[in-house]
């Protein structure tokens, strides 16, 4: 156990790096669920990775302006892609999902055949590199992240098909070049679904303390015992919901039982009022 691993200066961007994440994903993934397009963020993120990777195949700096233009861009025309696919074939939209990200990943691999970094390259995108976020590259993501929280719950509804893809698209860019695409599909997706049972209001805080609780947990036991910290920290959020939603079924199932034994003393009282 390495307790010197407990450094602020190193654990304290990684987990404001993660309720950003958090932030804009948990609200995006109940949509998600609800649409039935689970697997939009993992193709959407290969996508957005595809950006970096050609961005990087061409020698552009790796945090630069021209990087994260690529990054969007190339998210930007999945989404614009995917939100045609579900107005022309809405009944396969998850199978063309899936698709778009075995053609991203494979892409992806192609890019990165002739580059003896290839492997490091493709394993930062897939688990991310959290413990290394610095400050400077938490302000652009959190006003981004202001933005897009403003105009999901502003405008709701009002987004229509296209708003919720390229908002998808914009959020899922910049957390993935943050946490990695592990954290970003774990992130938009257990804490929505372990929380599927809950009224959309204490949903939402629930989901927002499960998610925050796993990054730091994970992010603490990841330092201690010096393990990869994206997957300490997907394991840690997976085992918090398992018990999350148990807990939620027998708190539901609990209350169900009071409503039938209170039923039929109602129907009794009832009968007892009856001339």
């Amino acid at each position: 156990m390495n307790t010197a691993g407990l450094d602020l200066t190193i654990l304290g961007p990684a987990c404001v790096a993660g309720l950003l994440v958090l932030a804009t994903h948990v609200p995006l993934g109940m949509q998600v669920l609800e649409r039935g397009i689970v697997f939009i963020d993992l193709a959407i993120a290969q996508v957005a990775g595809i950006g970096v990777i050609a961005a990087d195949a061409l020698g552009w700096e790796p945090q630069g302006i021209a990087v994260q233009v690529a990054a969007v861009g190339a998210a930007l025309l999945g989404a614009l892609a995917l939100t045609w696919t579900e107005k022309r074939w809405p009944q396969i939209q998850e199978a063309l999902i899936g698709v778009l990200f075995v053609l991203a990943s494979c892409a992806g691999i192609l890019l990165l055949a002739g580059n003896p970094h290839g492997g490091e390259h493709l394993k930062d995108l897939l688990v991310g590199q959290i413990l290394w976020v610095g400050w400077g590259q938490l302000a652009p993501v959190a006003v981004l992240s202001a933005v897009v929280l403003g105009l999901w719950f502003g405008l709701g509804a009002r987004l229509g098909r296209l708003g919720f893809y390229l908002l998808f698209a914009v959020s899922v860019t910049a957390s993935v070049q943050l946490v990695g695409v592990y954290l970003v599909f774990a992130s938009l997706i257990v804490p929505a679904l372990a929380t599927g049972r809950l009224a959309k209001g204490r949903r939402l805080a629930v989901a927002y303390g499960l998610g925050a609780a796993s990054y730091a947990l994970g992010l603490v036991l990841s330092a201690l015992f010096d393990l990869p910290s994206g997957a300490v920290v997907v394991l840690v959020m997976a085992a918090a919901a398992v018990v999350a939603g148990v807990a939620l079924s027998g708190a539901s199932a609990n209350a169900n039982r009071r409503g039938a034994r209170r039923a039929p003393d109602e129907f009794a009282n009832l009968a007892e009022d009856e001339p």
